[in-house]
């Protein structure tokens, strides 16, 4: 570690023993500040009451990161004892801001602060044994079993500032100055009148370095062009943002967004959060203090407030403005000539705790000819979180950032003026609701780029989820992928045949579509739901799928497929998806070499007339593959239209007798039946094992 306090350790550089005592020294260095943070409450009464109605009180994010701590130490096996079962209950969860939270102080027989800084203490011991202890084997990443300790320390970090946030939400009788949390003196200065900065083009790669520890969203891999666009040389401050007060701005519901206009409106809100008015005089809050509005430093606002700012903006001046993206705050950090090493080696920002506790006037620190690209307080950006390619949920952490991936939690850069550790790298992806306040303020840009916004959804339905697994996921049991399994079947038996149209018939989400196009010009897939083809389609447009898949109960493992690893991303352009009805599909449908019909027709409402028709479909010639495992039940089709599966007359009829029956007058049966097998995951400890019986047949007339 340097010789600056707050960096985050090294993994990458050091020997064993190095790494040992210096993982050692950032954990206590972190617990020491977390418990210096917790004495600027004056009474025992400050721990118990709400600082705002959706979040616990302080006594909880008190205790709630050394539990953190213990649960996942025996998540990972690397202790077997708890040190208080009913705190590391008590303290587990409940740290976000959600409507459903059980907030409800009497629903929590609190324990006092004395008693919680005990069992602190207490944990204090055991980490303190452990990595005194443990084997330390290098290279130091997530498989290693010492990442839990590092997951501890740099969660402890995440809370120490999110609780001063809270501590900064208290009503002031119940915060007290301290001499170790010192706002920054220069409020009288004179804020600089913003300019615009011109950023030139660049390409933008992302991925994780293995210098440092990181969150599982850092990781996966992320390329961009960026384009050329002006960014304001400062943050923007306090005297800036009066301009936009002062205009009414809060009050014309032009210039916020549909969901920033219900959010003003909730919180009837006229200013921003931390600015305090009495009379003609504004004040700001503090962490621990009210003092005269320090209008040169950088005004903090949630994103809601910010994009209105940046729309008045807009209609004011003409001109395209707006907060930059993600990957253009990466451009704004190579602009001004910034890495973890310069960064982590200087005191050349209002980062890391170095100077104080609170921002500062925006234009102290510059980095290049802007200032603030790092710190003084978090900057919104106009990404959503979304996971980059490759992305993978560390297992003992499965929710840290699979609840973000939204669309509704807005991405913040460059740290705080408290952000350390792994909050204050370059790759640091922390995203918030956009109505939520951090320490947290803007810089606009002008561009005419337009956003561009990545999915970021996991599929959480559990069908949906369970025909995404068994089309793109796993081999389960030495059983291939069924659809690969079929279309190989098919192109192996129709050699030198017309390979120019396919369709695929009940395509569900679409992998033998895109298997078929390796071997068809084109290939139509249809399915009668519409969520199976919302699936494929998001495959053509982006690529990848992500999913959930149940383990068990409510627990979940979390999956990415791409149509890149499964090499089939040079045929995608080949394939489209339709929704439709086998059997009353649109006239457009026809004139096709190959129909699959896989798995379907026990699932029709008519299959005697899709039967009966489907050589209109197809050119002489033609070959249709029909699939089933014959699971005739009437919640799908009216018994009379069952092809098989009955006795008639006395007799068995058997599904392959009804098919000849009914396809005999147009087609010929190519070869005779065979079986592929196919396993559909349900859990991690259900499976469902079946034969699906294969039949060609030829168009003759």
């Amino acid at each position: 570690m340097s010789t600056y306090l707050n960096r985050s350790t090294l993994l990458d550089t050091q020997e064993a023993t190095a790494l040992r005592e210096q993982t050692r020294q950032y954990f206590h260095q972190t617990a020491d500040l977390y418990e210096s943070l917790f004495q600027t409450l004056v009474s025992d009464e400050a721990y118990y009451v709400n600082p705002i109605k959706l979040r616990h009180p302080l006594i909880f994010y008190y205790g709630h990161t050394n539990t953190f701590f213990i649960n996942k130490l025996i998540l990972a096996g690397l202790i077997t004892e708890r040190v208080n079962p009913q705190f590391e209950s008590m303290f587990a969860v409940g740290v976000d801001e959600m409507g459903w939270d059980d907030i409800n102080a009497q629903n929590y027989n609190w324990p006092t602060p004395l008693e919680v800084k005990t069992y602190r203490a207490s944990v204090r011991k055991v980490v303190d044994q452990l990595i005194c202890t443990l084997p330390l084997n290098l290279p130091m990443d997530w498989d290693n079993q010492w990442w839990t300790i590092l997951m501890g320390i740099e969660h402890e970090r995440i809370h120490l500032e999110t609780s001063s946030v809270l501590i900064r939400q208290h009503a002031l009788h119940y915060v007290q100055k301290k001499d170790t949390w010192r706002s920054c003196s220069a409020i009288n200065t004179i804020a600089p009148s913003n300019s615009l900065v011109d950023i030139p083009p660049r390409l933008i790669k992302l991925s994780k370095s293995p210098e440092h520890y990181g969150w599982d969203n850092e990781y996966g891999n992320f390329e961009t062009e960026c384009t050329a666009f002006q960014a304001a040389k400062y943050l923007t401050s306090n005297a800036e943002f009066l301009t936009f007060v002062e205009a009414g701005g809060y009050k014309e519901d032009s210039y916020w967004q549909e969901e920033g206009l219900a959010w003003r409106h909730y919180a009837q809100a006229m200013h921003p959060t931390f600015w305090v008015q009495q009379g003609d005089v504004w004040k700001l809050r503090l962490m621990t203090e009210e003092v005269a509005m320090p209008w040169s430093w950088p005004v903090e606002v949630n994103y809601h407030e910010a994009k209105a700012f940046c729309n008045w903006h807009s209609a004011n001046t003409g001109k395209q403005v707006r907060m930059p993206s993600e990957h253009e705050w990466y451009s704004l950090y190579a602009h001004a000539g910034l890495s973890d090493e310069k960064v982590r080696g200087s005191m050349n920002a209002n980062l890391f705790l170095d100077h104080y506790a609170s921002s500062c006037p925006v234009n102290t620190y510059a980095h290049g000819d802007l200032y603030d690209v790092v710190g003084n307080v978090w900057q919104w950006t106009e990404t959503p979180i979304f996971p980059f390619d490759g992305f993978k949920v560390h297992p003992l952490y499965d929710d840290f950032s699979t609840p973000t991936f939204d669309g509704r939690h807005n991405i913040i850069k460059g740290g705080s003026w408290i952000a350390s550790g792994n909050e204050a790298l370059k790759d640091a992806r922390y995203a918030f609701r956009r109505h939520f306040f951090q320490h947290a303020g803007f810089r606009y840009i002008v561009t005419d780029t337009p956003l561009q916004i990545h999915a970021s959804h996991y599929e959480t339905d559990k069908q949906l989820s369970e025909y995404a697994e068994f089309h793109y996921g796993d081999i389960y049991y030495g059983v291939p992928n069924f659809p690969k399994a079929l279309s190989d079947f098919a192109v192996q038996h129709l050699h030198t045949r017309p390979a120019k149209k396919a369709l695929d018939l009940g395509c569900a989400t679409g992998r033998a579509s895109f298997e078929l196009a390796k071997h068809f010009d084109h290939v139509t897939g249809i399915d009668f739901s519409a969520r199976f083809i919302g699936l494929a389609l998001k495959l053509i447009q982006q690529g990848i799928l992500r999913y959930t898949m149940v383990n068990e109960g409510d627990l979940v493992s979390y999956q990415e497929r791409s149509l890149a690893e499964l090499k089939l991303t040079d045929v995608a352009h080949k394939v489209d998806f339709w929704q439709g009805d086998a059997c009353n599909l649109k006239p457009q449908f026809t004139g096709y070499d190959f129909i699959l019909a896989a798995n379907l027709i026990d699932r029709l409402y008519n299959p005697r007339d899709f039967l009966s028709n489907i050589h209109h479909r197809l050119n002489i010639g033609g070959v249709l593959m029909i699939t089933s495992p014959y699971t005739w039940l009437e919640e799908h089709t009216p018994r009379d239209q069952w092809i098989g599966g009955y006795k008639q007359d006395g007799e068995n009829v058997s599904t392959i007798d009804g098919l000849k029956a009914l396809l005999d007058e147009h087609f010929k049966l190519m070869q005779s039946p065979i079986e592929i097998p196919f396993v559909i995951r349900e859990t991690r400890h259900k499976f469902q094992h079946s034969l699906s019986e294969v039949t060609l047949w030829e168009r003759m007339r």
